[in-house]
């Protein structure tokens, strides 16, 4: 079984199916959490949709898209937010593939984006219910840290010197 990583126009129909799928997992897995309900279909349509991922476009950001013996699998983002500190967004597996290496392959990949544009540190946020995550960038060297953000919806927020 091999995973292949690889940049991917964020607009393109493979990356717009994964941004879908990522979307609707962690907005229904929240929704369920706090209101016993998924993500009610017109606000699914109208979040995907004003995320289009423009910032994950070189010269500022990246897509990349894992996959699977060939099957997309995956996803994860990066987009520079000042000189000095990209930020990773994104990070996607689909459910069957989890726990066979691609997330860990993906973000130690997506790392190097933030080396080619000069960035020297990378962060992110996420939630508190999203455990496997917050596990993962522990294990991969992520220290979490005081907020960086605002966003209504972060709960833990990490950083990593890139070297």
């Amino acid at each position: 079984m091999t995973w292949t990583i690889t940049p991917e126009p964020p607009d393109s129909p493979t990356a717009t199916a994964l941004w879908r799928a990522y979307y609707t997992e962690v907005s229904d897995r929240y929704y369920l959490l706090h209101e016993g309900r998924r993500t009610a279909p017109d606000e699914l349509e109208r979040e995907i949709a004003a995320h289009t991922g423009d910032d994950l476009r070189l010269p500022k950001g990246q897509l990349l898209v894992a996959r699977h013996n060939d099957t997309p699998a995956g996803s994860a983002g990066v987009r520079l937010l000042a000189p000095e500190t990209a930020e990773l967004t994104r990070v996607f597996i689909h459910k069957p593939m989890r726990g066979k290496g691609g997330a860990p392959l993906l973000i130690q990949t997506a790392e190097h984006t933030p080396r080619t544009l000069g960035a020297p540190r990378i962060i992110l946020d996420t939630r508190h219910d999203l455990t496997e995550a917050r596990a993962l960038y522990t294990k991969l060297g992520y220290e979490e840290t005081p907020p960086h953000n605002n966003d209504p919806y972060a709960e833990h927020w990490f950083t990593k010197p890139l070297h």
